[in-house]
């Protein structure tokens, strides 16, 4: 059960790692001379590559929050069943 946390922790990882270069990119091909078309189109990327990061750096602390618990991340929750009880 650790080892599949620690592995998607790892992919989760890479993701935010890959989200964060793509960003990199597109934000240093707008600083170059391009027209007004090309510049419109890097901005909506780079929101989008934003978006990615923000994300997939959502996915790394839910798989933290469910390793500190003991549970897979998407698992469904427990319902509480002591106010149902006697």
């Amino acid at each position: 059960m650790v080892e599949i946390l620690n592995m998607e922790l790892d992919k989760a990882r890479q993701r935010v790692h890959r989200a964060q270069l793509a960003l990199e990119v597109a934000e240093g091909m707008l600083e170059g001379e391009c027209g007004l078309a090309i510049n419109v189109a890097l901005c909506c990327r780079i929101r989008a590559a934003q978006r990615c990061v923000a994300e997939a750096k959502e996915r790394v602390t839910r798989i933290h929050r469910a390793n500190a618990t003991g549970r897979r991340p998407g698992a469904p929750r427990k319902r509480r069943t002591s106010h149902l009880q006697g």
